[in-house]
């Protein structure tokens, strides 16, 4: 009975392992590189060193900022784990002396993309790792029949201003036209018309 319960663990504990990053699926904080750059919905951890009270997850907010206890809000869009370790330590010394800071992602939720459009299963993507045109195309399924191969497009927002990248599928089939596969960042829009 024990060994059945055993098999039965690791086959679960296989299975969970292999889930998709599809919205819902969490990448492993393991994964995010030092030079990430936090959004919107990525979850932390903040401690200080000997104090229970200044140790808590945190979540930032829509408007790039979390809230931390003595120092009040924080920015943390856009800005590495160690930037926001060494604004916390410099605001939190008025309090403590020396203070002993770490900041851990312990979340990555904000890196989603988005296909629409001709595709097997359009929607978005939570994806914990830099993801091409290709491989976003590949989460979505592929493209449907009727798909215009040539006429894809990725949307992306900079600053409030939109840029449009064209993407020509059947050229990259060929081999031809390889730089147009670029690397999608946080929020863009694949569209397979």
């Amino acid at each position: 009975m024990a060994m059945l319960i055993l098999s039965f663990a690791v086959l679960v504990g296989g299975a969970l392992s292999h889930s998709s990053n599809v919205l819902g699926a969490t990448p492993p904080a393991a994964a995010v590189d030092p030079g990430y750059r936090l959004g919107a919905e990525d979850v932390m951890l903040v401690s200080v060193w000997k104090d229970e009270q200044l140790t808590r997850e945190v979540v930032v907010r829509p408007d790039g900022m979390f809230s931390f206890p003595l120092v009040g809000d924080v920015q943390a869009e856009e800005r590495t784990v160690e930037e926001i370790r060494a604004d916390l330590v410099k605001r939190l010394t008025k309090y403590i002396p020396n203070p002993n800071v770490s900041v851990a992602v312990m979340k990555v939720l904000s890196y989603k993309v988005y296909v629409v459009g001709r595709v097997t299963k359009p929607g978005e993507y939570l994806i914990g790792h830099y993801t091409d045109v290709l491989q976003a195309l590949s989460l979505a399924g592929g493209l449907t029949p009727f798909a215009a191969e040539n006429d894809i497009k990725v949307i992306r927002r900079l600053k409030g201003q939109q840029q449009v990248f064209p993407f020509r599928y059947g050229d990259l089939r060929k081999g031809q036209d390889l730089e147009q596969n670029i690397l999608l960042q946080r929020g863009d829009v694949v569209m397979v018309p």
